[in-house]
């Protein structure tokens, strides 16, 4: 059974994500820490709990979604893996993460690239990619199909969507997403955004002011 850690960092309350096994390994995805007292507190959490950490993954490549990505390198020596289609995004967040007042040092790139569709196994677990573009250009979902589970990053939220007014963001092409990828999975897929509580696909299909299924 893997276990799910939400730890809330950055002005932004971003949604970073801890997946544990059974056996102690782990996959930290989307490290948002944006200062010394954060990115203590990620690894007080991962000491304190003797886990290893074996994956970093980005959903996306945004600022707040990228802050820890150096640090968790530093720490762990974990290159983050995100889809190729995001490197613009990537690169872009040198030059304006300072100027929203951000210490930011500089994420690595990845050693190899995700794509749609790939497995990323956790010990006996298995999370699926699935492309679901719109609010970045190549934005992954993570889906845990035994556990009906979703970490969603900035796709869909609680009677919401995620914004389409950044540059590689499309509003047209994040609804059908969400349509096409998002609500085909099951009724009972619990969904953890990048940011604020997690909803589940059916309420969303039922009730999303934006994209109804």
């Amino acid at each position: 059974m893997i276990h799910i850690e939400i730890l809330t960092f950055n002005p932004y309350q971003e949604n970073t994500y801890v997946l544990s096994d059974e056996q102690q390994n782990c996959i930290i995805i989307d490290p948002g820490m944006h200062n010394l007292a954060e990115e203590n507190r990620l690894k007080a959490y991962i000491q304190d709990n003797n886990l290893r950490p074996i994956a970093l993954l980005n959903t996306h490549c945004h600022v707040d979604h990228v802050l820890g990505n150096n640090f968790v390198y530093e720490t762990w020596g974990l290159k983050p893996q995100f889809h190729e289609g995001e490197i613009p995004v990537w690169a872009s967040v040198q030059n304006y993460a300072p100027q929203m007042g951000f210490r930011y040092e500089p994420s690595p790139l990845p050693n190899t690239f995700l794509h749609d569709q790939q497995e990323i196994e956790l010990g006996e677990h298995t999370l699926k990619a699935i492309l679901a573009p719109g609010h970045s250009p190549a934005h992954l979902c993570f889906y845990v199909a035994d556990q009906h589970f979703l970490i969603g990053g900035d796709v869909l939220f609680k009677n919401s969507i995620g914004r389409t007014d950044l540059p590689g963001g499309d509003q047209a092409t994040l609804i059908k997403n969400i349509k096409n990828n998002i609500y085909t999975l099951p009724d009972q897929t619990v969904v953890y955004p990048g940011h604020g509580p997690s909803t589940t696909v059916g309420y969303e299909k039922n009730t999303n002011p934006f994209v109804r299924a």
